[in-house]
């Protein structure tokens, strides 16, 4: 065997070394071509040719096949052994391929130029950092160099079959040595100080490697520590166990929380929201003290064949009822405290509810409108207009709202003036007054009161808007632009005389008058609701004139012409005795 840079230092390795030789190894290098086990030399197979791929820059090409590579300088301390087998130079053992053995400190020159990797410019491959000896691998069958006794050979190579991992650190004892063996560290009552180091480790791979145990103190502690550890997660998790498997049962099984009977007799006003939905009602209604629950509460009106028709509202309850009898005294007419506003109510009558309702005297709430209905939220183009009775008239939605003994009346009104506001931007009155010739949407919604005002039913109010429109046309002949409705006057008024004899007519000369006065009156008459907002913004087109209630109540019928509505008058004084 040829040997490689052998220098002063401790003994080689004896091939019969225990710890690096076995029956396949036999202390010895392979020879090229030989089975590194001692068996027959392995056969070679031919590769197919492979392009390589390194610096090209200075023109170089690759060896072809049996062609020889050029000989490299090795590190001075390593000088080249000759083989006598080609004088320097490796035979080819596959088409196009070799590699060459490189000191991992000093990468080898190749054609002028270095590789950026460190390596020769023609190994396809970067040194391995994994390899403790910084050598790539050599061609099949070359000669593998010898590093012991340099400082690359610690440790010492090993036959691939002998290569093992460190050793643990808690080996078995040996007997016969007299070792005893250690205890557990979860173990308790050792009655032993364990502060001391263990003793060097013998002979062996240890001692050649210069690893030793490493000393371990104060065991004792860490296991009472461990042992504590253990019980405080295993009680814990029991805990967590436990609280987990209560919450999922309470959530999946058990039923809701709820109070049993119909109230403890303590009173306790609940205002609901417009829109709100059964878990709001049910969270209002805990946060007042009504029901246990929300989901006792959704889970009752759910049950209930009318519990989907639950409004918003004020509701006078109780506290601590059952779900089922909250929602029950929520759906009868005794639990309600909303103010309703019919539709075609003037302000006059809405002023003397709200007054009622919030038990102040009475015309607190019409001295509120009269002085401060510039502050209450009317839109622009409801302000300016001269010779209005109530700026606020038309402006008090008919509705239902929440009004109940504490309120202020302006915060009453503000809520009103803003539900009406909603509703006119909702059917975009300014826009509409346009296509109809109008000045402004405040005269769309006069006339909106107006047919409110004298429509009967839902089928009067397209043809009552009709009748309006056309009377207001200016090539007007059958009544000359002349509204001529009783409903402006009694306004006026404050009446609702449907017998006005036309010498009382021709004498006041009212702003509201509209058997005098040409035209709409100053300002809505009421406050109409959607449908006769509806029908105005949607008119029929039969050329409806002249209306008369000819059973002096409900019924009414329509004329085109002057002759066709006196028919209707005699009917109606038939009808009515007069």
């Amino acid at each position: 065997m040829t040997e490689y840079g052998r220098g002063s230092g401790s003994e080689p390795w004896h091939p019969e070394d225990p710890l690096y030789g076995d029956g396949g190894w036999g202390g010895q290098q392979t020879h090229p071509g030989q089975s590194p086990y001692g068996g027959q030399p392995q056969q070679q197979y031919p590769q197919q040719p492979q392009q390589q791929y390194g610096d090209w820059s200075q023109g170089q090409q690759q060896p072809g096949y049996g062609e020889q590579y050029p000989q490299h300088p090795q590190h001075p301390q390593h000088p080249q052994h000759y083989d006598g087998q080609g004088g320097g130079h490796y035979d080819q053992q596959f088409a196009g391929q070799q590699h060459h053995q490189q000191h991992p400190q000093h990468p080898q020159h190749q054609g002028g130029g270095w590789d950026a990797t460190g390596t020769h410019g023609q190994v396809p491959y970067a040194a391995d950092p994994g390899d403790p000896y910084g050598q790539q691998p050599v061609a099949y069958g070359a000669e593998q160099p010898d590093f012991y006794g340099t400082e690359d050979a610690y440790p010492p190579p090993q036959p691939p079959g002998h290569r093992t991992a460190e050793p643990v650190a808690d080996p078995e004892p040996d007997w016969e040595r007299g070792e005893e063996p250690q205890d557990h560290p979860l173990a308790a009552g050792s009655g032993e100080d364990d502060d001391t180091e263990d003793e060097p480790a013998t002979a062996g791979r240890a001692d050649r490697r210069g690893k030793g145990r490493k000393p371990v103190k104060n065991k004792k502690g860490r296991t009472g520590c461990a042992l504590m550890v253990v019980v405080v997660v295993f009680g814990g998790g029991l805990g967590g166990v436990g609280y987990l498997g209560y919450t999922f049962y309470q959530n999946r099984f058990a039923p809701p929380a709820d109070y049993a009977g119909s109230g403890n007799g303590e009173s306790v006003v609940v205002e609901i929201k417009k829109g709100a939905g059964g878990a709001d009602i049910g969270r209002e209604l805990k946060e007042k003290g009504v029901v246990k629950s929300v989901d006792a509460f959704v889970s009752a009106q759910l049950a209930n064949p009318q519990g989907k028709s639950l409004q918003d509202g004020v509701y006078t309850l109780q506290k601590h009822m059952s779900a089922a009898s909250a929602v029950e005294l929520m759906l009868s007419p005794k639990s309600r405290s909303n103010l309703i506003i019919a539709e075609g109510s003037r302000n006059s009558a809405v002023y003397t509810a709200i007054d009622k309702r919030l038990k102040v005297p009475a015309g607190t709430t019409f001295k509120v409108a009269k002085k401060d209905y510039k502050s209450l939220g009317l839109p622009s183009w409801a302000l300016g207009h001269p010779n209005l009775k109530d700026p606020l008239e038309g402006f008090l939605f008919p509705s239902s709202y929440p009004v109940t003994k504490g309120q202020k009346p302006k915060d009453v009104l503000k809520t009103m003036v803003a539900r009406a506001n909603e509703k006119y931007t909702e059917y975009n009155l300014t826009k509409k007054a346009k296509e109809f010739g109008l000045d402004n949407a405040f005269q769309l919604l006069t006339v909106a009161s107006l047919v409110q005002a004298e429509g009967k039913t839902h089928d009067d109010f397209r043809k009552m808007a009709e009748v309006i429109f056309n009377r207001l046309k200016p090539d007007n002949s059958e009544t000359n632009r002349l509204l001529q409705f009783d409903s402006t006057y009694n306004y006026y008024k404050g009446t609702s005389n449907i017998h006005i004899s036309q010498t009382e007519i021709n004498k006041d000369n009212n702003p509201y008058n509209t058997y005098i006065n040409k035209g709409l009156p100053p300002g809505p008459i009421d406050n109409p609701g959607e449908e006769a907002l509806k029908a105005a913004l949607d008119p029929t087109h039969d050329g409806w004139y002249y209306f008369v209630a000819t059973d002096g109540v409900n019924n009414t019928e329509f004329a085109r012409t002057y002759d066709d509505f006196l028919k209707l008058k005699d009917k109606f004084n038939a009808a009515t005795g007069n």
